[in-house]
């Protein structure tokens, strides 16, 4: 076997979004689970990357911006680790991505 068999590394985000699109499921259960722990500490930077990361396999983030009307730049800047999206953005950004926001009581 030759050292060209495998690849030198692999883009942890590139492979994310791979597998993501390959299956709408897991992407939709990734998604969910980083909103339950978007209260815990570094939990709405982690939700923030998580619907990029979901936005950018179902379609991208022009696509996003076509779809939701919503400039292609405030989605890059509401989606960075450290962004601070309005709700409503959010509503619409969930909504690209084939998702909606819902509430539970709460177990606290």
């Amino acid at each position: 076997m030759s050292k060209t068999d495998y690849p030198a590394s692999v883009d942890h985000n590139a492979a994310m979004i791979e597998e993501l699109r390959a299956d709408p499921d897991y992407a939709n259960a990734y998604l969910a689970n980083a909103l339950e722990e978007i209260n815990e500490p570094g939990g709405l930077g982690g939700f923030l990357v998580a619907l990029r990361q979901v936005i950018e396999a179902r379609g991208g983030i022009s696509e996003a911006a076509r779809k939701s009307g919503l400039a292609r730049q405030s989605i890059y800047r509401a989606l960075s680790p450290n962004g601070n999206p309005t709700i409503t953005t959010l509503a619409q950004l969930t909504s690209v991505a084939g998702l909606q926001f819902t509430l539970s009581k709460s177990s606290h």
